[in-house]
């Protein structure tokens, strides 16, 4: 990682120069549509009649792989043709994990050529019959009229397709919820998920609370868990149409599943442990419009860059400013976002081709970083937002599933409950593997550094039953009558196959961000791993005796409490007071229970 990040910390590391990404990136409107790289190709013939605005005449080329479909014209094909076109559509669908888009009237190199009204009547009639033989929906994102020197206008017509896999109740995106406390996180959550505006003094918040003193503060102290569906034609499914969890899990073919993290510095390791172990698909970084970058925003911001979590920025409370205070606010925010520690693209939002566009350039470049201006009182600019979630597709791609899918069984424990009739209840994700109900599985490392056995009895993922649960997955586990006492956040349940290692001691490459004087042999600092979170003592820095802001090195941690379950390769984020630092795993000295017990003093 770039130690220009550190700047985010508040550290005083200098940038080591590069410039910043080039000026604002923003979508174009009904008139055209564009890409990031895209080649510019020439204008046929030179010629722009009529005054019309200009097209880019070129998308990018078509890829092989990944979820985006070009096609020409699909008028009255064969019956050979057509089952050709189904496969390639299943495809498309299975690189989308569910959702493909067709680009109807661009040929496979990306020219914009359009179709006429007829043409483009019959290719989508096509392309409807062949959604139908997959068992899809589709959905027309929006038209636009491209000058391709014709007396008659012509079109291209941009389609989402969707279909539920079908070892799958419902697409899946998890979304993390950043920001400094007071800009507004819990009352979107609350609007997006209740379907009702905020009456401007945070009633659209209180069905999010958890906590008595989080009524009383209107402050969130914790991690909770909201849902918005979307149905297949792309319709909002929430609590203003569903009763239950489990109507609304029903009625929605995608489902977006909100992480509302705290903002206040106060709760901060909260947030951490929201970050690292519950594996966001992305994040929503929430700016009030009144104030700016303030607070916990920029070391927010700070860390969805040190954890390689893929961010867009949602502006609150444009309703309590005048417009251009929130243009100060976005010309703030894009300063930050090109300064060469971020480098990246900010993308103003400002209608629905906006939204559509910066949906598919975000999943396909991490540098683009959509801005949307909105209220939650007045509801303006709302629907930008919900169009942009709806078309989101999967940020992973079908073979790095499949690839996880493949090994073995490994569920991170991250939430411990007891509920009445049912048991010990366990939440958390499942990292890799399979697991289902009935499966019989190890938790572990206990303190004594043991793993125990235990039963899967049933599963529940957004609050409704689930017999199989697939790596990438959220949910929670019942586990029947298994004692709670010997469970703690930070476990692992795992395949007795696998044989799981434990260690005490670990090594880890790392950049330190910012530290106020140097930092050495036998500071301790609280080490985030995955779900790990415990402190941890320096032993050794190799090759240095002492670190300062944005240097690296390898350094040797020893865990202070209990041994832990740690991978090679897993990213680490440590902190102490104003002390940050980032990195990953290079070396875990694995060590039998005996031996954790000698260590720990047991």
């Amino acid at each position: 990682m770039d130690s220009r990040v550190s700047e985010l910390f508040g550290g005083c590391c200098r940038p080591g120069g590069g410039p910043a990404m080039g000026g604002n990136l923003k979508a174009r409107g009904a008139g055209g549509s564009s890409s990031c790289g895209a080649p510019r190709g020439k204008k046929k013939n030179g010629r722009n009649r009529g005054g019309k605005a200009n097209n880019p005449p070129y998308l990018p080329p078509e890829a092989e792989d990944g979820n985006i479909e070009y096609k020409l014209k699909l008028v009255n094909p064969s019956q050979y043709r057509f089952e050709h076109l189904v496969t390639q559509m299943k495809w498309r669908l299975q690189e989308g994990r569910g959702e493909a888009v067709y680009q109807i009237g661009v040929e496979d190199n990306g020219l914009l050529v359009g179709l006429a009204e007829e043409e483009m009547r019959a290719s989508l009639k096509t392309l409807h019959r062949m959604a139908e033989k997959v068992g899809a929906d589709i959905t027309v994102l929006r038209e636009r009229e491209v000058d391709y020197d014709s007396d008659m206008p012509r079109k291209i017509t941009e389609v989402l397709v969707r279909k539920v896999p079908d070892n799958q109740q419902f697409l899946d995106l998890r979304v993390a919820v950043l920001g400094n406390v007071d800009s507004g996180k819990s009352t979107l959550l609350g609007v997006l998920t209740q379907g009702e505006l905020d009456n401007g003094r945070g009633r659209a918040r209180l069905n999010l609370f958890r906590h008595l003193h989080e009524i009383q503060s209107g402050r969130t102290s914790s991690i909770s868990f909201e849902i918005l569906g979307f149905n297949s034609k792309g319709e909002v499914v929430n609590y203003s149409d569903s009763r239950t969890a489990e109507e609304i899990c029903e009625s929605s073919s995608k489902m977006i599943t909100f992480i509302d993290l705290a903002g206040h510095h106060k709760y901060l390791h909260t947030t951490i442990f929201g970050l690292t172990s519950y594996c966001p698909d992305c994040a929503l970084l929430l700016v009030s419009a009144n104030t700016g970058i303030a607070g916990t925003t920029r070391e927010h911001l700070g860390l969805a860059l040190a954890l390689k979590v893929p961010f867009f920025i949602v502006v609150s409370k444009v309703d309590l400013c005048a417009k251009t205070t929130v243009e100060r606010t976005v010309r703030q925010l894009e300063r930050v976002l090109k300064q060469p520690g971020c480098h990246k693209v900010p993308m103003l939002v400002t209608s629905e081709d906006d939204a559509v566009t910066a949906a598919q350039q975000f999943a396909q470049s991490p540098n683009v970083t959509p801005i949307f201006t909105l209220s939650s009182v007045s509801g303006e600019s709302l629907d930008l937002l919900k169009v942009f979630l709806n078309i989101l597709p999967p940020l992973t791609n079908s073979k790095e599933q499949e690839e996880l899918m493949q090994q073995l069984t490994e569920f991170q424990v991250d939430e411990i409950y007891t509920v009445p009739e049912v048991g010990t209840v366990v939440g958390g994700t499942l990292s890799s593997g399979i697991c289902r109900e009935g499966d019989q599985l190890v938790v572990g490392p206990t303190d004594d550094g043991c793993f125990l056995e235990l039963r899967v009895c049933s599963i529940q993922r957004n609050r409704s039953a689930c017999r199989v649960l697939r790596a990438g997955q959220a949910a929670t586990l019942a586990l029947g009558d298994f004692d709670r006492a010997l469970l703690r956040k930070g476990m692992v349940m795992v395949s007795p196959e696998m044989n799981p290692t434990i260690c005490s001691v670990f090594e880890a490459e790392i950049v330190l961000l910012f530290h106020a004087t140097t930092f050495r042999r036998g500071f301790q600092v609280t080490v985030h791993v995955g779900n790990v979170r415990q402190t941890a003592v320096v032993e050794k820095i190799h090759a240095k005796d002492k670190l300062r802001t944005g240097e690296k090195a390898v350094v040797r941690f020893r865990f202070l409490k209990h041994p832990e379950y740690l991978k090679v390769g897993a990213k680490l984020l440590f902190r102490e007071g104003v002390t940050k630092g980032i990195g990953h795993v290079t070396d875990v000295q694995a060590i039998t229970a005996g031996e954790a017990q000698a260590s720990m003093g047991f």
